[in-house]
Protein backbone atom coordinates (compact mmCIF):
# COMPACT_ATOMS: atom_id res chain seq x y z
CA UNK A 1 0.00 0.00 0.00
CA UNK A 2 1.12 3.50 -0.52
CA UNK A 3 0.06 7.01 0.16
CA UNK A 4 0.57 10.91 -0.97
CA UNK A 5 0.51 13.42 1.56
CA UNK A 6 0.34 16.74 0.83
CA UNK A 7 0.51 19.82 3.58
CA UNK A 8 -0.37 23.45 3.20
CA UNK A 9 0.94 25.74 5.37
CA UNK A 10 -2.16 28.10 5.40
CA UNK A 11 -4.25 30.98 7.12
CA UNK A 12 -6.02 29.49 9.76
CA UNK A 13 -9.30 31.22 9.02
CA UNK A 14 -9.15 29.31 6.23
CA UNK A 15 -9.07 25.60 7.93
CA UNK A 16 -12.75 24.79 8.69
CA UNK A 17 -13.39 25.91 5.09
CA UNK A 18 -10.64 23.82 3.69
CA UNK A 19 -12.15 20.93 6.11
CA UNK A 20 -15.51 21.14 4.35
CA UNK A 21 -13.98 21.31 1.01
CA UNK A 22 -12.02 18.10 1.46
CA UNK A 23 -14.87 16.32 3.28
CA UNK A 24 -17.60 17.24 0.63
CA UNK A 25 -15.85 17.66 -2.90
CA UNK A 26 -12.34 15.84 -2.63
CA UNK A 27 -13.05 12.91 -0.70
CA UNK A 28 -15.65 11.58 -3.60
CA UNK A 29 -13.33 11.99 -5.96
CA UNK A 30 -10.49 10.60 -4.39
CA UNK A 31 -12.41 7.41 -3.22
CA UNK A 32 -14.00 6.50 -6.61
CA UNK A 33 -10.43 6.54 -8.55
CA UNK A 34 -9.28 3.31 -9.53
CA UNK A 35 -7.09 1.85 -7.00
CA UNK A 36 -7.80 4.36 -4.06
CA UNK A 37 -7.79 3.03 -0.61
CA UNK A 38 -9.41 6.34 0.98
CA UNK A 39 -8.52 9.52 2.21
CA UNK A 40 -7.28 11.04 6.12
CA UNK A 41 -7.53 14.92 6.64
CA UNK A 42 -4.88 16.59 10.16
CA UNK A 43 -5.17 19.89 10.81
CA UNK A 44 -4.26 22.44 13.40
CA UNK A 45 -6.33 25.27 13.82
CA UNK A 46 -4.09 27.57 15.68
CA UNK A 47 -1.06 27.16 12.87
CA UNK A 48 -3.43 26.75 9.76
CA UNK A 49 -1.09 23.73 8.95
CA UNK A 50 -3.46 21.72 6.89
CA UNK A 51 -2.41 17.69 6.23
CA UNK A 52 -4.30 15.51 3.59
CA UNK A 53 -3.13 11.53 3.29
CA UNK A 54 -4.66 9.85 0.05
CA UNK A 55 -3.86 5.89 0.17
CA UNK A 56 -3.66 3.64 -3.15
CA UNK A 57 -3.65 0.19 -3.67
CA UNK A 58 -0.45 -0.18 -5.68
CA UNK A 59 2.67 2.77 -6.46
CA UNK A 60 1.10 2.88 -9.97
CA UNK A 61 -2.32 3.84 -9.28
CA UNK A 62 -1.00 6.43 -7.02
CA UNK A 63 1.09 7.69 -10.03
CA UNK A 64 -1.54 7.28 -11.87
CA UNK A 65 -3.93 9.91 -9.65
CA UNK A 66 -1.55 12.88 -9.45
CA UNK A 67 -2.88 14.62 -12.89
CA UNK A 68 -6.27 14.29 -12.02
CA UNK A 69 -5.83 15.37 -8.03
CA UNK A 70 -3.66 18.81 -9.18
CA UNK A 71 -6.91 21.15 -9.76
CA UNK A 72 -8.22 19.80 -5.83
CA UNK A 73 -4.90 20.57 -4.67
CA UNK A 74 -4.63 24.10 -5.97
CA UNK A 75 -8.30 24.77 -4.78
CA UNK A 76 -7.34 23.91 -1.10
CA UNK A 77 -4.25 26.37 -1.52
CA UNK A 78 -6.23 28.62 -2.37
CA UNK A 79 -8.83 28.59 0.29
CA UNK A 80 -5.83 28.21 3.23
CA UNK A 81 -3.54 30.59 1.29
CA UNK A 82 -1.12 28.37 0.61
CA UNK A 83 -0.40 28.03 -2.97
CA UNK A 84 3.08 26.08 -2.62
CA UNK A 85 2.41 22.55 -0.45
CA UNK A 86 5.05 20.19 0.04
CA UNK A 87 3.67 17.03 -1.78
CA UNK A 88 5.27 13.47 -0.66
CA UNK A 89 4.76 9.63 -1.81
CA UNK A 90 5.31 6.73 0.46
CA UNK A 91 4.88 3.19 0.92
CA UNK A 92 2.70 2.49 4.04
CA UNK A 93 5.02 -0.22 5.71
CA UNK A 94 2.99 -0.84 8.74
CA UNK A 95 -0.69 0.13 9.75
CA UNK A 96 -2.68 -0.84 12.56
CA UNK A 97 -5.83 0.13 14.63
CA UNK A 98 -6.68 -0.51 17.88
CA UNK A 99 -10.36 1.14 16.59
CA UNK A 100 -11.48 3.91 13.49
CA UNK A 101 -11.14 7.40 14.58
CA UNK A 102 -13.94 9.75 15.23
CA UNK A 103 -14.83 12.77 16.29
CA UNK A 104 -12.68 14.20 18.80
CA UNK A 105 -9.65 12.31 17.78
CA UNK A 106 -6.13 13.72 17.61
CA UNK A 107 -3.03 12.75 16.30
CA UNK A 108 0.91 13.40 16.60
CA UNK A 109 3.04 13.09 14.00
CA UNK A 110 6.75 12.40 13.82
CA UNK A 111 8.89 12.98 10.54
CA UNK A 112 12.24 11.11 10.94
CA UNK A 113 15.09 10.30 8.55
CA UNK A 114 17.55 7.42 8.88
CA UNK A 115 20.06 5.67 6.47
CA UNK A 116 18.23 4.25 3.40
CA UNK A 117 20.42 0.63 3.44
CA UNK A 118 18.58 0.25 6.74
CA UNK A 119 15.11 0.90 6.02
CA UNK A 120 14.09 -3.21 6.39
CA UNK A 121 15.70 -3.08 9.97
CA UNK A 122 13.47 0.18 10.47
CA UNK A 123 10.34 -1.52 9.42
CA UNK A 124 11.09 -4.72 11.50
CA UNK A 125 12.53 -2.43 14.81
CA UNK A 126 9.41 -0.29 14.29
CA UNK A 127 6.35 -3.64 14.01
CA UNK A 128 8.30 -4.99 17.53
CA UNK A 129 7.87 -1.98 19.47
CA UNK A 130 4.24 -1.95 18.58
CA UNK A 131 3.02 -3.70 21.75
CA UNK A 132 3.86 -1.19 23.57
CA UNK A 133 2.44 1.43 21.34
CA UNK A 134 -0.93 0.13 21.53
CA UNK A 135 -0.43 0.45 25.70
CA UNK A 136 0.05 4.56 24.93
CA UNK A 137 -3.11 6.14 26.64
CA UNK A 138 -6.05 6.34 24.32
CA UNK A 139 -4.21 4.54 21.43
CA UNK A 140 -6.04 4.39 18.04
CA UNK A 141 -4.05 3.73 15.46
CA UNK A 142 -0.60 3.72 14.33
CA UNK A 143 0.78 4.41 10.73
CA UNK A 144 4.61 4.02 9.53
CA UNK A 145 5.53 5.31 6.45
CA UNK A 146 8.54 4.82 4.35
CA UNK A 147 10.88 6.42 1.48
CA UNK A 148 13.04 3.45 0.86
CA UNK A 149 14.98 5.78 -1.60
CA UNK A 150 15.80 8.40 0.80
CA UNK A 151 15.36 6.95 4.05
CA UNK A 152 13.28 9.48 5.34
CA UNK A 153 10.13 8.32 7.48
CA UNK A 154 6.81 9.69 8.61
CA UNK A 155 4.87 8.31 11.52
CA UNK A 156 1.65 8.74 12.82
CA UNK A 157 -0.08 7.61 16.18
CA UNK A 158 -3.89 8.84 16.74
CA UNK A 159 -5.55 8.76 19.58
CA UNK A 160 -8.97 9.54 21.06
CA UNK A 161 -8.63 12.30 22.55
CA UNK A 162 -6.28 15.50 23.28
CA UNK A 163 -6.27 14.84 26.62
CA UNK A 164 -5.00 11.33 26.09
CA UNK A 165 -2.36 12.50 23.62
CA UNK A 166 -0.93 14.84 26.08
CA UNK A 167 -0.59 11.74 28.52
CA UNK A 168 0.72 9.88 25.82
CA UNK A 169 3.71 12.74 25.48
CA UNK A 170 6.23 11.27 27.99
CA UNK A 171 6.03 7.47 27.24
CA UNK A 172 5.72 8.39 23.70
CA UNK A 173 9.00 10.35 24.04
CA UNK A 174 10.44 6.88 25.60
CA UNK A 175 9.73 5.11 22.82
CA UNK A 176 10.89 7.45 20.15
CA UNK A 177 14.60 7.64 21.60
CA UNK A 178 14.75 3.92 21.88
CA UNK A 179 13.36 3.73 18.33
CA UNK A 180 16.49 6.02 17.27
CA UNK A 181 19.26 4.47 19.44
CA UNK A 182 18.39 1.17 17.71
CA UNK A 183 18.09 2.08 13.97
CA UNK A 184 20.97 5.06 13.87
CA UNK A 185 17.77 7.42 12.62
CA UNK A 186 16.63 10.64 14.21
CA UNK A 187 13.15 12.41 14.46
CA UNK A 188 13.33 15.73 12.46
CA UNK A 189 9.73 17.27 13.72
CA UNK A 190 7.09 16.33 15.91
CA UNK A 191 3.31 18.28 15.43
CA UNK A 192 -0.03 18.04 16.73
CA UNK A 193 -3.19 17.78 14.73
CA UNK A 194 -6.91 17.61 14.83
CA UNK A 195 -8.10 14.55 13.01
CA UNK A 196 -10.61 15.75 10.86
CA UNK A 197 -11.29 12.99 8.75
CA UNK A 198 -10.33 9.15 8.86
CA UNK A 199 -12.10 7.81 5.64
CA UNK A 200 -8.27 5.53 4.96
CA UNK A 201 -9.29 1.75 4.05
CA UNK A 202 -5.76 0.28 4.36
CA UNK A 203 -5.66 -2.55 6.05
CA UNK A 204 -4.10 -3.87 8.64
CA UNK A 205 -0.23 -4.95 7.91
CA UNK A 206 0.34 -6.60 11.32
Amino acid sequence: MYARTTMWRGNPQGVDDAVAYARDEVMPMITAMDGSAGMSMLCDRESGRCIVATSWQTEEAMRASAERVRGSRDRAGEILGDANPEVAMWEIAVMHRAHEGHHGACARVLWGRGDASRMVDAVETFRMMLPRVEELPGFCSVSFMVDRATGRTVTSVAYDSREDMMRAADPGTGLREEFTRATGGEITEVAEFDLVISELRVPETV
